[in-house]
């Protein structure tokens, strides 16, 4: 399996806190929704309908994209706010 390969999203979903990605070579990611304010302001519906391609995920009712390189390298929009422990 190649570095792109391994890194192909094959699920997803968010609950109230994070956005939880599973790769394809079984690593799982999780972000918090504090970092993709169109994702956090969104509700769990809309949250849990996207489509997933070998780059990343795409909510189509949000016109969002967000990509696998940049969720592992921490990348969040320049205006989210820094999480706090403890609080959403």
């Amino acid at each position: 399996m190649s570095a792109l390969e391994s890194d192909t999203p094959i699920a997803a979903w968010c609950d109230d806190e994070c956005l939880h990605v599973k790769l394809a070579d079984g690593r799982k990611i999780a972000t918090p929704l504090t970092w993709y304010p169109l994702l956090r302001g969104a509700s769990h519906a809309v949250r849990n309908t996207f489509e997933l391609s070998p780059f990343g995920i795409h909510w189509p009712d949000l016109d969002e994209d967000l990509s696998i390189e940049g969720m592992l390298k921490g990348a969040r929009y320049p205006v989210a706010r820094q999480s706090v422990p403890g609080t959403v």
